[in-house]
């Protein structure tokens, strides 16, 4: 299979949370500027979130059901040839179709300005499809009830040339991806903060998913930061 490279980056706390209120502490903002600094450090080309991530600060909220009122046009997968030739990639996993995009580009501030790829699966409305279309959003297949990440990465790779992705949450996406093996390196920003909630940590396991075996990593470099953060980088361990 051909695939990008895939990196989980991502802003813990000392418990393993990745959202909370530790997020507001002020001893996480040292951590939090390192963990936007540290993004370039990877030269990715594109940046993944789930739906819950992506309604968080990305998408225009959910569609509703007038917008996605229209024809419905062929079921394959549909790339805006502009947007590709960006060269710099959103890809929001949105399983059933009902994420909302005032148009193909995302900018966000201090971050260069990226094509909209939509991951769906077979239960996509065909009406949703057609509002991707109007709005100019890139949008690929990639399982029936269930995402296949593996071939979503082999689209993403032929499709987009995309050769090096960062998976950047939920918890969920992030188990996704480990559950199939996927992940090539994972990187957290450590922030001196305990949070004690019930939020998500780095990986969670998805209903669609049966339970998988612990996955083994290989540490390649523990750098500390200011404000007493840290900087850890592993490498998956691969079977043989």
């Amino acid at each position: 299979m051909e695939k990008p490279f895939v990196v989980c980056h991502m802003l813990v706390s000392l418990d393993g949370k990745i959202d909370g209120a530790f997020f507001q502490a002020p001893q996480t903002a040292p951590a939090l500027k390192a963990y936007g600094e540290l993004r370039g450090h990877y030269g990715c080309a594109a940046t993944l979130y789930g739906t819950a991530t992506m309604l968080g600060g990305y998408a225009d909220g959910r569609v509703s059901a007038a917008e996605t009122d229209g024809g419905a046009p062929d079921p394959g997968d549909w790339v805006n040839a502009d947007g590709r030739a960006m060269g710099n990639f959103i890809v929001s996993l949105d399983p059933c179709g009902e994420l909302a995009f005032p148009g193909p580009v995302l900018e966000k501030k201090g971050r260069v300005a990226a094509h909209v790829v939509q991951a769906l699966t077979r239960r996509a409305a065909p009406g949703y499809l057609a509002y991707l279309r109007r709005r100019g959003v890139s949008y690929v297949f990639a399982g029936d009830e269930s995402f296949d990440c593996a071939l979503l990465l082999e689209k993403l790779r032929t499709l987009f040339g995309i050769e090096r992705l960062m998976v950047a949450g939920g918890g969920i996406t992030n188990g996704s991806f480990l559950a199939e093996g996927l992940l090539d390196e994972l990187s957290l920003v450590v922030a001196p903060v305990a949070d004690g909630g019930r939020a998500a940590s780095v990986f969670e396991t998805a209903p669609f998913h049966a339970a998988y075996p612990p996955q083994a990593f290989s540490l390649l470099e523990a750098r500390a930061l200011d404000g007493g953060a840290l900087w850890l980088r592993y490498r998956a361990q691969k079977e043989a």
